[in-house]
């Protein structure tokens, strides 16, 4: 049954699409809606590469098969049914003109995309003002391996490449095709004709053929591609196309031709990548390709700003067109400038695709999340203006007084042209007063407005730490229940993503570093003024709990820092017992500390350093901080910097498994520090295990009263009957939570399925065990109960009978 149409505004514009649900890629499920979803969320980056180039598509309106066998045509011509906005150019051809559509805009790449054009093909020249062909502004080699070779063939060929293309003078950008090679781009001047260019090509592929006859070709003949590797020169011709950087492929899954670096063309590892993972890189890392995208005749970002300034009359920064000095190649920069102007106000800028993307603040930055501020946005501004204070002349544009209000660094968590979601993590004295999230959004009204939102941060619930009962000397508890101290002014630490064994394996050891993951505390240690303090996580001050740290700074060649670390007791098997550990939580008594600390003495394991002699480190790569690290702390003992793994990932797992840790994490070699954020530049696999378990019941929740706190599960016996195993409170997205709770409506019971002990029953709620799912988890208790049980997800094809002991 065909699905009802409906309208979406993408852009500024009105589309209609259909059939959201149809699954387009069978191998792994992906549908329309989500071909769509990709093509509007990576527009801004793919638009620059297309812009007034004559797009052809290649359309796949049922799918393309589970192994790409899909029934597909091209289509060249606009067609009759386009929406009257799409831009337009002009080919005339032998005996008639064809109008091609120019995907100039997301609305278009949407509009593409609603008629299952899944590939977007463009020349390598453009469409001019006035709707003449101009000449090639980019050169493009096509790598295709022949059969026997592989896409490690293909990156060595694009190296050699690359080494001609340098001699040359250009500065090439390679592009995973999505399919089984690679392109190499470098940009062009447009001085050159396509002839011209064709002709250039094809002689740097018959030379490096000359040089290396066993590993490339430059004949077009199939019959002798065997073995070796294919430079297609031919896509210079101008009657020529290649497959859009950042389209998707027509292959049994969803990739996409993603620009790369040279650097992760060297790995070992080097893979084509799909959809979901390209839309992450982009987050992350920006473009590869945006220095093509600039010297491709793309609007000069900077050309207004630089219109309305006078350098030689104002102090504001005016780079020259294409200077790119101060480029930043850290984390993503903002800078907060309060302007005495004609009214005073604030200026709002947040680094983008190398520019300072800008809105003025009339009212200043919003403190309270009830009112949100206009925001108007104003022209972009070169990165080195995040440097500026001074006084702009009178007569001039901006004339006043402008000073930084706070600056630092931040992680942009959504992009569009309605919807900017960004976390500022400001100076330590900064106007912000430490870490805020904000949202600038675009306004319905007319005409439509932006607007400025102070969003609630982002954060966990700290589970609470059941204390367990010690053995003599120590009594059972402490004498006094004391609240510790917040301690406002420390960072949070920064978090780690989960991911699978498989995700870890296929890291590359030259971009990610490997260390072990510890069965500890987390702690925040700053050192400052000869004293030293422990943070945890929750930022409770839990210095006096470990008095034996508190001398920490003696071990540490620094003035002051801030250090993020982990407290950790050994168990008599030498690794680190969270069991033990949690016996020092929450003590006061004075006999009862010393009793603790020699019953479970602690050490300080080191692995980053935010701040080192008042000097910020977040912004700084993890080689570089953790060099600084290694300087200042020695790597063992009471303090102990642990080294890092000098290998893969299995090796990292193999020595955890050996010393009978928690797990490993992996931490991107460039990657900045973000404090509080939960980063994917930081991976974490536990050594866990997995178990299918049956919802018996849930507990409710204060948060959501439409969720629930947790689920309360059961695993078979070995007698075949279910046994309790436990509560599983994370894992779940809200979603999860209210989805579950719909369907216990029809499984309600008055009773547990099973015997469950009397401090779990409180608030909870019973259903019939039907719901079967999996969990993964450290160990289990001796009562047989999961310690750290993660929900996994359901498992729809297994049934409570299918559960085994």
């Amino acid at each position: 049954m065909v699905s009802p149409r409906r309208s979406v505004k993408v852009g500024g514009r009105t589309l209609s699409v259909s059939n959201l649900d149809k699954v387009l890629y069978p191998a792994d499920g992906t549908t329309k809606g989500d071909v769509i979803g990709y093509y509007a969320a990576i527009a801004s980056t793919m638009v620059p590469h297309c812009r007034d180039r004559p797009a052809t598509r290649k359309r796949w309106p049922d799918g393309v098969g589970l192994e790409g066998e899909g029934v597909f045509f091209f289509q060249k011509a606009i067609g009759d049914d386009a929406p009257e906005w799409v831009a337009t150019g002009t080919i005339q051809h032998k005996q008639h003109a064809n109008a091609y559509p120019l995907v100039n805009d997301e609305a278009t790449l949407v509009w593409l995309a609603q008629l299952g054009s899944l590939e977007v093909h463009v020349p390598q020249w453009r469409f001019g003002s006035e709707g003449e062909a101009l000449n090639p502004d980019r050169l493009v080699l096509d790598l295709d391996p022949g059969p026997g070779v592989t896409l490690r063939d293909c990156a060595h060929v694009a190296s050699l490449v690359r080494e001609i293309l340098q001699h040359m003078g250009l500065e090439p950008v390679p592009v995973t095709s999505g399919s089984k090679g690679i392109h190499v781009y470098a940009a062009l001047d447009g001085k050159q004709t396509s002839a011209q260019v064709s002709a250039v090509a094809r002689e740097l592929a018959r030379s490096l053929e000359a040089d290396h006859p066993d590993q490339i070709t430059s004949v077009m003949k199939r019959a002798v591609r065997g073995g070796k590797v294919f430079i297609d020169w031919s896509q210079n011709n101008s009657s020529k196309t290649t497959v859009a950087p950042y389209s998707l492929r027509g292959r049994g899954l969803p990739m996409v031709a993603a620009p790369r670096t040279w650097r992760e063309l060297a790995s070992p590892a080097l893979r084509q990548l799909d959809f979901r993972e390209v839309l992450q890189r982009v987050e992350r890392r920006g473009d590869p390709m945006l220095s093509i995208a600039a010297g491709l005749g793309e609007a000069d970002p900077l050309a207004t700003y630089r219109s309305m300034r006078d350098a030689a009359v104002t102090p504001e920064p005016v780079p020259a067109p294409g200077d790119v000095s101060h480029r930043n190649e850290g984390a993503p920069v903002f800078v907060i400038q309060r302007h005495e102007a004609r009214r005073l106000h604030h200026d709002f800028r947040l680094e983008h695709h190398g520019v300072l993307v800008s809105w003025a603040l009339p009212k200043g930055v919003p403190t309270d999340p009830k009112r949100n501020h206009l925001a108007v946005p104003t022209e972009d501004h070169p990165m080195e203006y995040r440097f500026f204070e001074g006084t702009i002349p009178k007569g001039e544009y901006g004339a006043g007084e402008v000073r930084i209000f706070d600056t630092g660094t931040c992680d942009i968590e959504k992009w569009r042209d309605d919807e900017v979601i960004v976390t500022l993590y400001g100076e330590r004295d900064g106007g912000l007063g430490g870490v805020r999230r904000f949202a600038l959004f675009r306004t319905g009204v007319e005409p439509p407005q932006w607007m400025i939102h102070l969003m609630e941060p982002t954060g966990e619930a700290t589970p609470e730490v059941a204390t367990p009962r010690r053995k003599a000397p120590m009594k059972a508890a402490p004498k006094k229940a004391a609240r510790q101290p917040v301690a406002a002014d420390a960072p949070k630490p920064m978090l780690a993503t989960l991911v699978t064994t498989q995700r870890m394996r296929g890291l590359d050891p030259s971009e990610w570093a490997f260390e072990m993951k510890w069965d500890g505390m987390r702690a925040i240690i700053t050192v400052r003024d000869g004293e030293t303090r422990l943070i945890s996580r929750n930022g409770n001050d839990v210095t006096a709990w470990f008095p034996e740290l508190a001398g920490a700074h003696e071990n540490l060649d620094v003035d002051s820092a801030i250090l993020d670390g982990e407290v950790v007791t050994l168990g008599p098997n030498g690794a680190p017992s969270f069991g033990l550990l949690q016996g020092r939580f929450g003590l006061t008594d004075d006999a009862d500390i010393k009793a603790a600390m020699r019953e479970a003495p602690v050490s300080l394991l080191l692995f980053d350093v935010l701040e080192l002699n008042e000097h910020r480190c977040t912004s700084l790569p993890w080689t570089a901080r953790r060099e600084l690290l290694e300087d200042i702390a020695p790597s063992s003992g009471l303090v102990a910097v642990p080294p890092s793994v000098d290998g893969t990932a299995d090796e990292a797992l193999e020595l955890s498994r050996t010393h009978q840790l928690e797990g490993i994490i992996a931490k991107r070699r460039s990657s900045p520090y973000r404090p509080g954020s939960r980063s994917k530049d930081w991976l974490k696999l536990p050594l866990q295990d997995n178990a299918e378990v049956a919802v018996i019941g849930w507990r409710i929740s204060e948060a959501d009263p439409r969720g629930f706190a947790s689920l309360l599960v059961a695993v078979p016996d070995a007698d075949g009957g279910l046994r309790y195993a436990g509560r599983v409170s994370s894992g779940f997205s809200s979603d999860d939570r209210r989805r579950f709770r719909a369907q216990f409506r029809a499984a309600e019971r008055k009773t547990p399925a099973v015997a469950v002990p009397a401090s779990d029953r409180h608030d909870a709620h019973w259903v019939r065990p039907t719901l079967v799912g999996e969990v993964t988890f450290r160990e289990r208790t001796a009562e047989g109960r999961f310690r750290h049980p993660v929900w996994r997800g359901l498992r729809p094809d297994k049934t409570v009978s299918d559960l085994r002991a």
